[in-house]
C-alpha cells in the first residue's frame, strides 16, 4: 500500500481533512500505523505458508486464517 492510497482510505473516512492543521500529524501517525498493520499482516501469511508443508493440511489453514478454527 502506497502512502498517497493510506492517505486517500484516511480521507474517505474522514481521519484527516477535518482540520486541516493537524492533517500533517494524522498522516505521518496514519502511515506508520498502516505499516505495522501491513507488517504485522505479512508476518501472519508467513506463517501460514510455512505451516501449509503439505497440502493435506490446507482447510485446516484456511479455516483458521477466516477465523472458523
Amino acid at each position: 500500500m502506497t502512502e498517497d492510497e493510506i492517505i486517500e482510505m484516511a480521507q474517505e473516512c474522514n481521519l484527516i481533512g477535518m482540520r486541516p492543521h493537524l492533517d500533517g500529524l494524522y498522516s505521518e501517525a496514519l502511515i506508520a500505523f498502516a505499516n505495522l498493520v501491513a507488517a504485522k499482516k505479512q508476518e501472519r501469511i508467513i506463517e501460514v505458508v510455512e505451516r501449509l508443508g503439505t497440502w493435506a493440511h490446507i482447510t485446516e489453514v484456511v479455516a483458521e486464517i477466516r477465523g472458523e478454527a
